[in-house]
């Protein structure tokens, strides 16, 4: 089976690589339109059976710990929209794109592939920004609007590319920090990247056999 591996930066791919250093991988940069760009030009080039993203993210919850991984249900482009009279709305609240138009369902972008896992990973709801924020009015903002579990740079990206592509995919995160936590010296970055690393070995392994 053709799997490739995907991360945004070399840091959170780095210990999986020093295990697994013939696995066929990808470091896609941040954000999502740049992940979006080098993921589409990567599975266009040469075909993969399924890709598997990994990296660190922030949780909107404290009941998912530092340093715990999690696997991502589904996703979305969270910020795509517009601010009027402090009052967000996304473009499918303002009629610019359809809700369900593939690869959507009612605005989400689905994993339908984690069925087929047999997974004991906490599964969550994620939401892609563009901009990572300490402003709690915006980060209360989209909790309100979504009611998403973490928050990523790139996770979206990854779920459009391959429900487009219809290449079996999975998003793995290890969470680092509390979403509007900017401190550093709170975050467990370390542990995430160590948790997703070894998260991403089992499901590596498993999906590898099938």
């Amino acid at each position: 089976m053709a799997i490739l591996i995907i991360a945004a930066t070399e840091m959170e791919i780095a210990p999986f690589l020093k295990k697994n250093p013939t696995a066929e991988y990808l470091i896609t940069g941040v954000g999502a339109p740049i992940a979006t760009y080098h993921l589409l030009k990567k599975v266009q080039q040469q075909p993969y059976d399924f890709v598997i993203q990994l990296g660190i993210a922030g949780s909107f919850h404290t009941n998912i710990a530092l340093g715990e991984s999690v696997i991502v249900v589904k996703d979305c482009f969270a910020d795509l929209g517009v601010v009027e009279k402090k009052t967000f709305n996304n473009v499918f609240d303002m009629g610019l794109v359809n809700s369900n138009e593939f690869s959507f369902e009612s605005g989400w972008l689905e994993n339908k592939s984690i069925s087929t896992l047999n997974s004991s990973f906490k599964k969550v709801k994620a939401i892609t920004v563009n901009t990572i924020t300490d402003d709690a009015d915006c980060n209360d903002r989209f909790q309100k609007k979504y009611h998403a579990d973490i928050e990523t740079m790139e996770g979206a990206a990854l779920h459009y590319v391959c429900l487009q592509e219809k290449i079996p995919f999975l998003q793995i995160r290890g969470i680092s920090n509390y979403v509007g936590e900017r401190d550093k010296t709170n975050w467990k970055i370390t542990e995430a990247i160590a948790s997703s690393t070894a998260a991403l070995l089992d499901m590596y392994e498993l999906i590898s056999a099938k």
